[in-house]
């Protein structure tokens, strides 16, 4: 099993932990201090060594900080985590905030003592960030410091070391271009640019570029390390030699260690580029002349090429016959007082059938009754709940492929389910039909697209609290920058991209909803005046439960797209799944 149910922290243990930081910060006159959940390469996970936020306060989402002060320490989330975060944290030491409603700046303005100097690690959080800290804090007397040495590492006496996984080779038939060609093709746009080099810190990004995929994180075939690309198309890589022991050396890349790459920087010469966003302030301050500007693999990431796109497709195609096995035996014994845990299991067990899965994409949020509510749950010993008749199981989950990455949400009854929760699944289903259908000119970008999945919550006075899309690598990060369908997104949309289609509602107490395909944006067909316009690809191939639709509540266009999806999804899987997942099939896809 990839997948653990075990607990990985405790409330009890975040105020003794919380005791040690504190004593630590007053050993060097520091007020305060940041713990975000963030590493030097900033991706969204983390590896054990860097599991800073989860071990202080116990709280394990994948996005939060924690501001630490003498007598209150905030823990930030947002509003997929509002009630997780109380489940998981000691309340009577640490104080849960509304994030982004609340930023840190206006929550210390209001909290520190005055002339407080609050730490920061600089390894640890990007130029953007503290930026928006320090604007937020002009007046109030209150600064921030950075910190040659972190003070939490020093409370944390076992803490892991870092990781080393073994970097193994992204061929090229699924690459679609050799790390060469695109180490010139980036060093053309700095060129053009005006700028020497570039400073590259995302670990999805170095993986990307040099056509390699790590095991430095469960769940994510990044590979941890710094590079710096030259505008001839030189690099310079900074890894640890043993993750790449048995791989090649390629022309025009340099192996250092990972020691070396501080004075590196502060030896280059000319205007470098550093992503503000991504990269840590570490970095900028070595620099000598730099210079700031996006990461240039994310763009060059996010818009797939066309073997990219097939190993895509392939791995949904086998990724969508293993839900249908699933499914299938599901409804056969979602009444035998299975549980959360028997689901997930269950689940991998019918992935790893295919004999590809290399990993899950992240831990099956595998939630019935209330616990769905909770947006991004993870079961565990503790928590595992049997399956209620009346009760909705939401099943989110996905695989890690050598050609392709999955991510699927599906929410289905357990016996019979009352109409308010057929009702809310609905109008669900319809803001993911208008996702999945529509047309729109080039340069809309997804903060454009994402009412078109609330409208009809919001008719009904309802809503969620996460973002309605992000994007997703190519055998890579199942969540990948930049792109998104947001309120938050201002990039535009453009062909190769994949995201997620996956509007929710969740009622805290009761039950949770969400739908979720992947779509490729595509250059769309002629139409009325020619304007050039872009629409969806969907490649998720599995049924979405026809049990909870009601069908007076659909038009005929989205009845006509959900037949129409349907259809396809049983043509392309039906020769790839056993006979009785195959009979299975037929009767979820017929006709509404």
């Amino acid at each position: 099993m990839f997948q653990l149910f075990t607990a990985t922290t405790r409330p009890s243990d975040g105020p003794p932990r919380l005791a040690a930081l504190r004593a630590e910060l007053s050993k060097r006159g520091l007020t305060g201090f940041l713990v975000p959940r963030s590493d030097a390469h900033q991706g969204e996970y983390v590896s054990a060594h860097d599991e800073r936020l989860s071990w202080l306060t116990g709280f394990t989402g994948s996005a939060g900080f924690c501001v630490v002060l003498p007598e209150i320490a905030g823990v930030f989330v947002d509003g997929r985590y509002r009630l997780q975060v109380k489940d998981q944290v000691a309340l009577s030491d640490f104080t849960p905030v509304d994030w982004p409603e609340v930023g840190a700046a206006e929550w210390l303005a209001e909290h520190a003592p005055k002339n407080a100097v609050i730490g920061f690690d600089p390894w640890l959080h990007t130029p953007d960030e503290i930026a928006r800290i320090e604007g937020g804090l002009k007046g109030t007397g209150i600064t921030l410091a950075p910190q040659a040495e972190n003070p939490l590492d020093a409370a944390w006496t076992n803490q892991p070391a870092p990781s080393s996984g073994r970097v193994r080779p992204h061929p090229m038939s699924l690459a679609g271009k050799t790390g060469a060609e695109k180490r010139l093709e980036l060093a053309a746009e700095l060129r053009v640019a005006g700028v020497s080099a570039t400073v590259i810190t995302l670990a999805d990004s170095l993986a990307w570029l040099m056509n390699w995929r790590g095991s430095d994180i469960i769940r994510n075939p990044v590979v941890q390390g710094f590079a710096v690309l030259h505008d001839d198309a030189r690099l310079d890589l900074f890894i640890d030699p043993d993750k790449v022991r048995l791989i090649p050396e390629e022309d025009g890349v340099t192996r250092h260690a990972v020691s070396a790459f501080p004075d590196a920087l502060r030896a280059l010469n000319g205007a470098t580029r550093f992503d503000p966003a991504t990269a840590p302030v570490a970095v900028k301050s070595a620099l000598a002349d730099g210079v700031a500007g996006a990461d240039p693999c994310l763009m060059a990431k996010a818009i797939k090429n066309e073997a990219e796109l097939e190993g895509m497709r392939a791995a949904h195609r086998r990724d969508g016959a293993a839900l249908i096995e699933f499914l299938s035996w599901f409804d056969a014994h979602a009444l035998d007082g299975l549980t959360e845990i028997d689901m997930a299991k269950k689940l991998e067990e019918c992935r790893s059938a295919t004999g590809l899965l290399m990993d899950l994409s992240f831990d099956t949020i595998s939630s019935t009754g209330p616990n769905a509510a909770v947006i991004h749950y993870r079961v565990t010993e503790e928590t595992n709940r049997k399956l209620q008749p009346g009760d909705l199981f939401l099943l989110d989950s996905g695989g890690q492929y050598p050609d392709g990455t999955t991510d699927i949400t599906r929410t289905i009854p357990v016996g019979v389910v009352d109409a308010e929760r057929r009702d809310a699944y609905t109008r669900v289903l319809k803001g993911m039909i208008a996702v999945s259908r529509a047309r729109f000119p080039k340069g809309v970008a997804g903060g454009h697209l994402d009412a078109l999945a609330r409208y009809p919550l919001w008719l009904a006075g309802q809503d969620y609290d996460h973002g309605t899309g992000h994007g997703v690598g190519a055998a890579l990060s199942v969540h990948e920058g930049p792109i998104r369908i947001s309120r938050a997104s201002t990039l535009p949309l453009q062909p190769g991209m994949i995201l997620s289609n996956e509007p929710g509602y969740y009622r805290p107490g009761a039950f949770g909803i969400r739908i979720e395909n992947l779509i490729v944006v595509r250059e769309a067909g002629p139409l009325g005046d020619n304007r050039k316009m872009l629409d969806f690809e969907t490649i998720t191939l599995c049924p979405i439960d026809k049990r909870l639709i009601v069908p007076s509540m659909l038009s005929a266009d989205e009845i006509a797209w959900l037949d129409g999806y349907h259809a396809w999804v049983e043509t392309e899987l039906a020769s790839e799944v056993k006979p009785d997942a195959r009979q299975w099939l037929a009767r979820a896809c017929a006709p509404l």
